[in-house]
């Protein structure tokens, strides 16, 4: 982290589009055009309305796009209420990036990936799974498990069938908690239906959702053969000031801002059992 990430700088509110009925997706640029700054897949900025409060945020875009970011933003407290009143034109300010982004040019290259979510969890991942697909040739498969409680509630549902869903060498597969008229796919918990669909051992796997959801899924996985080593997760709700002064992502030895959000499951054994 240098001084740059610290200094707010401002975003224009470009685009406003409504993903679920408490799920708002804001594409956000500088005064000039493009980018505010630059990130990897993963990582997360810090969004403020000035008198009113500030949060951290996934930066859902990938950054393969130039021209915009893209924050999907689940409405569920005073400032997120406040995001969601937002109109085109709207300014903001925006500082970041934070954290440590997921492998993709380490540990990711040449690797069949299996991406896991659940709900608002999608929100971390799509960045991910469209740099991947950006640069197509540097992975093998894709295989992508998602979930909700409805179909009202899945995130990004138009980009998944008319994108995702077509591209070769990714299957997607969705499913809701509960049976709803209009629904002709899968119904099911997310940790029963990965068990269900077997995926193959030689996948590495990006997980993300509620922590409830975490917790089954990777036993699961566990249970199929899957080691903890090839299990990533990101853990950026409990991120607050971003760069380790205020505690609250505090867990062990570990600050989730610093040394995070991005961990590998083994990584993780030897923290507290809170999370």
């Amino acid at each position: 982290m240098n001084n740059e990430t610290l200094i707010p700088k401002i975003g224009v509110v470009t685009e406003v589009r409504v993903d679920t009925p408490d799920v708002k997706t804001f594409r956000v640029v500088a005064p000039e055009g493009g980018k505010v700054f630059e990130h990897m897949p993963g990582q997360c900025a810090m969004l403020s309305i000035p008198g009113v409060g500030e949060a951290m945020f996934s930066i859902t875009s990938s950054p393969t796009n130039q021209e915009f970011m893209e924050f999907s933003i689940k409405k569920c407290g005073c400032l997120t209420e406040w995001l969601h009143q937002m109109d085109l034109g709207q300014q903001i300010t925006v500082r970041g990036p934070y954290g440590k982004p997921f492998p993709v040019e380490e540990e990711l290259k040449g690797k069949n990936l299996l991406f896991i979510a659940g709900g608002i969890g999608l929100a971390p991942l799509r960045s991910v799974i469209n740099y991947c697909r950006h640069y197509r040739d540097n992975y093998g498969t894709i295989d992508i498990i998602y979930g909700s409680r409805s179909m009202d509630d899945l995130v990004d549902y138009e980009e998944i069938q008319t994108e995702w869903c077509k591209e070769a060498g990714i299957n997607v597969h969705l499913t809701i908690d509960r049976e709803q008229e209009g629904w002709d796919g899968h119904v099911g918990f997310v940790p029963n239906y990965v068990k269900e669909l077997n995926p193959d051992l030689s996948k590495t796997v990006l997980m993300c959702g509620p922590p409830i959801m975490i917790k089954f899924t990777l036993q699961g996985l566990e249970e199929l053969g899957f080691k903890k080593e090839q299990v990533y997760t990101t853990m950026e709700l409990r991120m607050k000031c971003g760069f380790g002064k205020c505690g609250r992502c505090n867990i062990g030895d570990k600050y989730v801002c610093k040394d995070g959000p991005v961990f590998r499951f083994d990584e993780l054994d030897k923290l507290p059992d809170e999370y």
